[in-house]
């Protein structure tokens, strides 16, 4: 259960007068020192927001810039007041959003913030290079509170206002995929080539998971990007929310066509006993999928869940809110043999990553099971199109466990009462054909007998071709009631030679 907040003021009427104070006249300096008294007092009771923290800095150094009855300051302690206060507010906003196993450019981050990117310039000018001058630290502090008041004073005062998204969209993470695909491909057809490509391998594995660390960011943007809800910033179960909406991205892209589906429908599901992907299939994104789970412990949990719901549910043609582009966006994905490998892939992650522990949740296994049970319940009618599919995924899911074996039988003689009778079919039908395989001596001997017997029919036809004086013939009528059966022709028939697709009139033909 999610804690209530905590706030330094008592009620919002408070931040809505110190916004009044900090904003409403920029030359008021006793309303600044007001807001500097307020915001002091909040800080010795308890842990202020980075957003007031920013503020409390940024006003103290104008508030010292602009005052007339204190002993005129130096200039460079003013430009490091500054410039301290601008370092400060730009590394608290960006450095709680270094999520992931690889670090992102602060730059980046800034963008997807809406921060102006020359106050994070002047962040790194101040920093490693000379101070800039007491003109362009004096405007940043102006650019850096009117930023605060738009992204963080007005929207907590005002809940219900919508506020201006700047950050741009999530980039789509299908053309990162795509890139490792093709590299992918070239050291499985050629594995001296992986010494040369594991380096770019790497890198898009990298970028991947730099990806998620943007689509968490992104996946609350408009409620709390910036982590304002809560003071201390370790929310788990708004941090779990945030990494769950992330990996659904990523997998929603991964399950489409052209991903671990192959776009050929030919090597989607090739014959096998398992239940599983095709080799290839596993060769090309298993790597990937491990390099995930090692970050990510629960991407197996996410990737099984998108997709039995893929094969439950129709899913939009429109694309997943319009922030993945789809691998084919004008195809359909309605054929069976996409579902099948989705399935079999599903099957895979289970057998993979199914330790069996649930640690407080359903394992993968029962998670899929409780998910499929609760749609092919009679009266359902969800995935009702895709029901061999799912009945197949359901008896793979359950193959090797027999209280669920049995559930499962329940559960589609219920739903679908043929179903068990198809499946026995099918079964008596696979071991007649694999019956069929198998050969013995005898076989081999009988087929030799009639190898034999047809080779001296063969040679006794071309002595009666040769000799034809002496070979016995039979002659038929041209014309008769039997004029469509084989029949041998002698000379009185009027047969004459012709090439093949001349007809000769009142004639018969042959073929030379």
């Amino acid at each position: 259960m999610k804690l209530p907040r905590r706030v330094p003021w008592a009620n919002i009427n408070e931040l809505d007068q110190l916004c009044s104070w900090v904003f409403m006249d920029e030359g008021d300096l006793e309303a600044k020192r007001f807001a500097i008294n307020r915001l002091s007092a909040w800080r010795a009771v308890t842990a202020l927001p980075h957003a007031l923290e920013s503020t409390l800095s940024i006003l103290t150094a104008r508030l010292i810039d602009t005052s007339e009855t204190q002993q005129s300051p130096s200039w460079l302690s003013l430009r490091q007041n500054y410039a301290a206060a601008i370092i400060r507010m730009v590394n608290g906003l960006v450095d709680p959003l270094q999520a992931g196993a690889y670090a992102r450019s602060i730059a980046s981050i800034a963008a997807q913030l809406g921060l102006p990117s020359w106050l994070v310039e002047l962040r790194h000018s101040a920093t490693h290079e000379d101070l800039p001058s007491l003109e362009v630290l004096r405007e940043a502090a102006r650019e850096s509170l009117t930023w605060l008041l738009h992204n963080y004073f007005l929207p907590t005062i005002n809940p219900s206002a919508l506020r201006p998204s700047t950050a741009p969209p999530l980039r789509p993470v299908t053309p990162l995929l795509k890139q490792y695909k093709t590299l992918l491909k070239i050291v499985t057809r050629d594995a001296s080539l992986r010494k040369q490509n594991q380096p770019d391998i790497d890198a898009i594995m990298r970028d991947i998971e730099r990806w998620l660390a943007e689509a968490k960011l992104a996946a609350d943007f408009a409620a709390d990007a910036y982590g304002w809800e809560t003071i201390d910033g370790n929310d788990v179960e708004q941090e779990d929310s945030r990494e769950k909406w992330a990996l659904e991205r990523l997998c929603d892209a991964l399950i489409e066509k052209g991903a671990l589906v192959s776009l050929s429908q030919k090597r989607r599901n090739l014959p096998s006993d398992e239940f599983v992907p095709p080799h290839s299939s596993l060769v090309l994104w298993t790597p990937l999928l491990a390099h995930t789970h090692t970050y990510h412990p629960t991407f197996p949990s996410v990737l099984t869940t998108r997709i039995v719901e893929n094969l439950l549910y129709e899913q939009p043609n429109t694309g997943f809110d319009m922030d993945i582009v789809s691998l084919e966006a004008d195809e359909s994905q309605n054929d069976l043999s996409y579902y099948l490998a989705l399935a079999k892939w599903a099957v895979w992650v289970i057998k993979a990553y199914d330790n069996g522990q649930e640690n407080g949740e359903l394992s993968l296994r029962k998670n899929v099971i409780v998910q499929l049970a609760s749609t092919l319940a009679p009266g359902k009618t969800e995935g009702a199109k895709k029901i061999d599919v799912l009945a197949a995924l359901l008896g793979a899911v359950s193959s090797g466990f027999t209280e669920l074996q049995k559930a499962s039988d329940m559960l589609l003689s219920a739903t679908h009462p043929l179903q068990p009778q198809v499946s026995k079919l099918k079964a008596h039908l696979h071991s007649f054909l694999d019956g069929l395989q198998h050969w013995d001596a005898g076989d081999l001997t009988v087929m030799n007998e009639r190898l034999h017997s047809l080779m001296s029919l063969d040679g006794e036809c071309q002595k009666s071709t040769n000799d034809p004086d002496s070979a016995p013939t039979t002659l038929l009528p041209v014309q008769g009631s039997n004029i469509g059966e084989w029949r041998l022709l002698d000379h009185h028939s009027g047969w004459k030679s012709c090439p093949i697709g001349i007809y000769y009139s009142n004639h018969a033909m042959s073929i030379v």
